[in-house]
């Protein structure tokens, strides 16, 4: 529809009308959207024409319009329904259980949100979270192959508590960086676990119960480990599950987080949860090149924190991993919020960002996203400079708010930096003989020696989703109005790019040229890369950096006029 329409001014509003072989059409009713799209439908219903037959239902629509694709990415089409029926599924089981949601969000964390403090109160803004949609992609809260009872004992969105179960692999068949001891203190030993025979001859690896049975035994057969490997019958340690549902908090120390491999997948069916190896090394390697970068910009060091995730343990295989982050110290008094919760409905009513403006801004809403784009768009476009850009989309970062004498304190807290894109030559000019080589990464899509790579993630993450998404959504809310809250978003970005300087290669000018004078901007293909194409049809390298163009929103003739 996209691609072969045409739009048609009719009395009852926008048509984007696409001709058929045979003659017919299909028409779709559309309004003005602005964000990723110029239009977004209006109405549920995809009407062919001129039989004037009405399609109403998902898997209608997606028949029709899989009927037009070629039969190579037909499957995929089919394969895209059943992600809507898991998320309409997940959709009707969040509204069943919501006022049992926020009851028990009450009794667990208390009848005030803005005081839902540390890292314990944060795991009820992850289950808050858990219980919106991603701003872009439709069928988020799809979660593939798992059923109510796996989501109830397993998913953030219902508070569960469980414990982990363990595997006994020999210790030459396990990397851990630097030594074993480097595992946390609480790493249970064979012995601890009813394995006596086993002590000093073996290392315990946690296992989430959604891959033991099937996906572990699958795994240790491709490794060849399904002789020596040992399962512990006993389970250990009592975890609750964080917004990324494979991330599991300790209960006894919340500040460590446990990042499992899953046998399932979200935003797309090619999004596989699991964990490949290769990444554990290299988000230790970029935390290394973050710290280096802030110890040379003292601007920002004091607000920006990172979780340490330089402790892992894998035995080759993409099921048989486990990294173990560590959050910051000092949080107790701290409230900590996932930017992916800010928009959700808190008990008591109001949305979270609002709790948390009348706490810290005085009840000034804006004034709380003005405060955290001023820091985050600072902060990125400030690693743009060095040719970072980090792929921290709202489940990846944390707002960490205090109060102090002379007002609120707002700092950043960052995780998962195993994905990012960086501009090896621009990295080079800045850090020299400190800067990583390209052989320093398992990950080659990782390194680049040009700017575009980096500037798309940072446009489609930083930008799309953690800045433009909150502007449209918190206009659609009523909350205030879309040109004020872009203008805001564009005010924050252009003080960023006069701080990089604006002479022919320097980053603020490409911030202008690329991002704020750009006529379009990159659009995340997520569906079309995750789900409908295959790699060879989409030629995605990947699947969550294939891109497509939408409307620059912060242009002046974009949705600010």
């Amino acid at each position: 529809m996209r691609g072969r329409s045409r739009y048609e001014e009719r009395a009852d509003g926008g048509w984007l009308r696409r001709p058929l072989p045979d003659g017919s059409a299909l028409a779709l009713a559309v309004e003005a959207e602005g964000f990723q799209h110029p239009y977004a439908a209006r109405l549920p219903r995809l009407v062919h024409e001129p039989a004037g037959r009405q399609l109403t239902t998902v898997a209608d629509v997606l028949a029709a319009l899989g009927a037009l694709a070629d039969p190579a990415d037909r499957e995929g089409f089919g394969h895209f329904a059943e992600e809507c029926r898991e998320a309409l599924a997940a959709m009707r089981l969040h509204a069943r259980t919501a006022e049992w949601a926020e009851q028990a969000l009450t009794e667990r964390h208390g009848p005030a949100p803005a005081r839902w403090s540390g890292l314990r109160g944060g795991l009820g803004f992850e289950s808050l979270a858990a219980r919106l949609d991603h701003p872009v992609h439709p069928a988020s809260r799809a979660r593939s192959g798992l059923g109510e009872d796996e989501l109830r004992s397993y998913a953030p969105e219902f508070q569960p508590r469980f414990a982990l179960r363990w595997l006994a692999l020999p210790r030459e068949a396990v990397t851990v960086p630097g030594t074993a001891e480097r595992l946390p203190e609480s790493w249970p030993t064979p012995a601890r676990l009813g394995l006596p025979r086993l002590e000093g001859s073996h290392l315990m690896l946690p296992v989430h119960p959604l891959t033991w049975g099937a996906p572990l035994a699958g795994a240790l057969r491709e490794r060849g480990l399904a002789d020596a490997a040992v399962l512990a019958e006993r389970a250990h340690l009592e975890v609750a599950p964080t917004l990324s549902l494979r991330t599991v908090a300790s209960l006894r120390d919340p500040a460590l987080h446990l990042k499992l491999p899953l046998a399932t997948a979200t935003l797309g069916r090619r999004n596989r949860r699991t964990i490949k190896p290769g990444t554990l090394a290299d988000g230790a390697t970029v935390q290394r090149l973050l710290a280096e970068v802030l110890a040379r910009e003292p601007r920002y060091a004091p607000a920006i924190l990172h979780a340490d995730e330089r402790v892992y343990a894998h035995a080759g295989h993409e099921l048989l991993a486990v990294l173990c982050r560590r959050q910051p110290p000092g949080l107790d008094r701290s409230v900590v919020v996932p930017l992916a919760a800010l928009l959700g409905p808190a008990p008591g009513g109001a949305l979270v960002a609002e709790h948390l403006a009348d706490r810290f801004y005085g009840g000034e809403l804006l004034a709380l996203f003005d405060d955290l784009w001023r820091l985050l768009l600072g902060y990125q476009s400030m690693l743009l400079g060095y040719g970072i850009a980090l792929e921290s989309h709202q489940q990846n970062i944390s707002l960490v708010l205090d109060e102090e004498s002379g007002g609120t304190r707002l700092r950043l807290l960052f995780k998962d930096d195993d994905g990012p894109r960086i501009n090896l030559t621009r990295l080079r000019a800045r850090l020299g003989r400190q800067a990583p080589r390209a052989s320093d990464f398992a990950d080659p899509r990782i390194c680049a020696e040009h700017d575009k790579p980096v500037l798309d993630v940072f446009t489609t993450i930083t930008l799309h989703l953690c800045a433009g998404a909150y502007a449209f959504a918190l206009a659609r809310l009523g909350r205030a109005p879309l040109p004020e809250l872009l203008g805001l978003v564009r005010t924050r970005l252009e003080e960023a790019a006069s701080q990089l300087g604006t002479g022919q290669g320097q980053s603020g000018a490409l911030l202008r040229e690329y991002v704020l004078d750009a006529p379009h901007l990159p659009v995340k293909a997520m569906v079309s890369a995750g789900t409908l194409l295959s790699k060879e049809r989409s030629g995605a390298a990947d699947i969550n950096k294939h891109y497509t163009t939408g409307p620059n929103y912060l242009s002046p003739t974009g949705a600010l006029r």
